[in-house]
């Protein structure tokens, strides 16, 4: 596994437009690999909360930095029909010079379909539904015109112009089964998990473990280099807490890179910055102080960097 270590952080659009534009700024100042906002169309945790649309402020926000990479962690294919998100995915990937990591996930969040009038679909069709759009999303950002005739999805020279400046935009794909992880095995630049909600430091680093191993396996099935294969793990579902210290920083990376994680995602949830997530037990899971942030940044991050390389 390529040992190259990325840190990105994962920032919620519940504040004010001008303070997020401040915070991504200084996340890119501090040095992170890359930042990321979430896709729902309320805060599953707070549903009538202070909350923006996430991939049209990803545009703003892309605009307003210059060398971080950025994302959603991860695009719902509930709120998302594949073309269209597409031609968004393309259009921020010339905004930002390149810069865009197209995430995307089957999205089970009951409030996107109960506020959008989507009826709710059973896991395996979830599952078809998340292949046909991943197909899609990849055609179309390889092809100028691309035709698609699929089960619930049907497309018919849908056009594309421009395509995107390289040759492959970077797909990150969200995948727990094994249905979803063999396509990301097949499609993605990189697999992003986070173990399980609410897991001991052992189960999430088994589930992790076993995740992977699937991974190599169905990577060496489509004659692929698993290498080739990024890992990204979101913290701040499982029980453990990476910002008690430094050292339990240094000790949690080092666990998750024995496994295979080679790109972490952190939540940095400011002080008054959301009600809830604190309240259920979540402090020492995220970051939640802009001196632990800074810390996190400019003393353990340069370390591990140095160690890895």
């Amino acid at each position: 596994m390529n040992s190259t270590l990325r840190f990105g952080i994962m920032t919620l659009q519940n504040l004010p437009y001008s303070e997020m534009v401040g915070h991504w700024q200084h996340l890119e100042s501090l040095g992170f690999d890359s930042v990321w906002l979430a896709d729902h169309f309320v805060d599953p945790y707070v549903p009538t909360g202070y909350w923006f649309e996430g991939w049209t402020l990803l545009a703003a926000l892309a605009a307003e930095t210059k060398r971080i990479r950025l994302g959603t962690l991860v695009t719902s294919i509930t709120l998302r029909n594949p073309s269209l998100l597409a031609k968004q995915a393309m259009t921020i990937h010339h905004i930002s010079n390149g810069r865009l990591e197209l995430g995307i996930g089957a999205g089970r969040a009951p409030l996107d379909h109960s506020m959008t009038g989507i009826p709710t679909w059973e896991t395996p069709e979830r599952a078809r539904r998340f292949r046909e759009c991943v197909e899609i999303v990849d055609q179309m950002l390889r092809s100028p015109a691309t035709t698609y005739p699929g089960q619930y999805y049907q497309i018919k020279d849908a056009a594309m112009n421009p395509l995107p400046i390289q040759q492959r935009l970077p797909l990150t794909l969200a995948a727990h089964g094994a249905t979803t992880l063999k396509l990301t095995a097949r499609y993605a630049a990189s697999w992003n998990s986070f173990g399980k909600f609410g897991a001991s430091a052992a189960e999430s680093l088994a589930i992790t473990r076993e995740r992977n191993q699937l991974l190599d396996e169905h990577c060496a099935a489509n004659g692929r280099d698993p290498q080739t294969l990024r890992r990204s793990f979101l913290s701040g579902m499982t029980a453990e807490k990476p910002f008690a210290s430094l050292q339990a920083f240094h000790d949690y990376v080092g666990r998750y890179q024995e496994v295979g994680i080679n790109e972490f995602i952190f939540y940095w949830l400011p002080e008054d910055g959301h009600p809830v997530m604190p309240e259920k037990g979540l402090n020492g899971v995220c970051i939640t102080s802009r001196a632990m942030l800074e810390r996190i940044a400019t003393e353990a991050i340069p370390v591990l960097r140095a160690k890895s390389a």
